[in-house]
């Protein structure tokens, strides 16, 4: 399967931030990434897709992605947070 660089909105898809997201625990589980380092990019990307998700102007078709996307990365920041 191709992916596009943006959707015709303009807009990233929401597999981009699922593919995001799964690499950083797995480097985390193959210890490949520093637990900080994950920490950082797993912040980042709670605090952009919560950005995205608030946006009024979001269609909702995207916004569902984006949401789940979010609950992901939520998920794996609470699993980091438990590492030292």
């Amino acid at each position: 399967m191709t992916k596009e660089a943006l959707g015709p909105d303009g807009l990233p898809g929401h597999d981009y931030f699922l593919d995001a997201v799964n690499h950083i625990d797995e480097a985390v589980a193959n210890n490949t990434i520093a637990a900080g380092a994950a920490k950082g990019i797993i912040f980042s990307l709670v605090e952009t897709l919560g950005a995205m998700v608030g946006d009024p102007d979001l269609p909702a078709h995207l916004k569902s992605g984006y949401m789940g996307a979010l609950d992901l990365a939520v998920d794996l920041e609470a699993k980091l947070s438990k590492l030292k």
